[in-house]
């Protein structure tokens, strides 16, 4: 998601020099590492002026401005994680569904939890929480979004996706979000979750039991092991015209078709569109011979 959306064009070189900051000043205000606010400015997210000898330098206001909207995105982000380890399940069922009204779709809230997910993940690596506590908000966080999910009508035309992470690989939150994007289309998710070994799931392709798959690797799968994974399902998708995304944050190698790799929800459901306008299409066909 883009949250630092700074306009590149307010800083003028010959501003007051006691306004001007330099990059270890601003890293230490905004809390971030140096490398961070490198790429930020790169990516002209805060504008900066150059010295003489070829150095950064930021304008005081520029740097005010970029804190406050970290700030909010940070305070509604530690509202989120934090209120993960709170015995509330039912506080946490209604604080999705706001973010549903919100936001306008379930796929714009999966996008949203994104960073939720990412710092779970860091407090955990910090040792900021335990394994208990990292384990608990995810659980709790996977038991709302299942309900949700479950609470959304089906069609009984819609296609049938298969939901797996990569073998070995422990974290379905991921595949929770994809599936309650998925249901919210009307699909049909059938949930292998982790411990589904690659040649299952290409035996259930090869029985016709799915439409579609969907295959989430965590940075935790090693390349080796998501390319073997790959060799076996990409050719009994291939074989049976079977669609498959590859997601998550794990390191996968580039699918042969018919798959792809998507890394975000809206190119999830732009994905998801595109099966079910080629469903209609050879439906249409069908009709027309018959």
């Amino acid at each position: 998601m883009a949250y630092l959306d700074g306009d590149a064009s307010g800083t003028d070189a010959g501003s007051d020099q006691a306004d001007l900051l330099t990059s270890g000043d601003v890293a230490r205000l905004l809390g971030v590492a140096s490398a961070t606010l490198k790429r930020w400015t790169d990516a002209g997210r805060i504008p900066c002026v150059r010295t003489a000898g070829g150095h950064r330098r930021f304008l005081r206001s520029d740097v005010e401005r970029l804190r406050v909207r970290l700030g909010a995105r940070g305070d509604a982000l530690a509202r989120w994680v934090d209120g993960l380890l709170q015995d509330r399940d039912a506080a946490l069922a209604g604080a999705l569904l706001l973010e549903r009204e919100r936001r306008g779709s379930w796929n714009a809230v999966a996008e949203a939890l994104g960073p939720v997910l990412s710092e779970v993940g860091r407090r955990w690596a910090d040792g900021e929480w335990c394994v208990l506590e990292e384990h608990a908000a995810s659980e709790r966080l996977s038991r709302a979004l299942a309900r949700t999910a479950e609470s959304l009508a089906v069609r009984l035309e819609a296609p049938r996706l298969l939901l797996a992470t990569a073998e070995g690989d422990e974290h379905t939150l991921g595949l929770s979000l994809v599936e309650l994007c998925a249901r919210e289309r009307g699909w049909r998710a059938l949930w292998a979750g982790r411990a589904t070994s690659a040649e299952e799931v290409a035996r259930a392709v090869e029985r016709g039991e799915v439409e579609a798959v969907a295959l989430s690797a965590s940075r935790a799968s090693r390349p080796e092991s998501l390319e073997r994974e790959l060799r076996v399902i990409a050719p009994a998708c291939g074989a049976r015209g079977v669609p498959f995304v590859l997601g998550g944050s794990g390191p996968w190698p580039s699918p042969p078709s018919p798959g792809k790799l998507e890394r975000t929800f809206p190119g999830l459901e732009a994905w998801m569109k595109s099966i079910e306008a080629r469903r209609g299409r050879a439906a249409n066909r069908e009709g027309v011979a018959g």
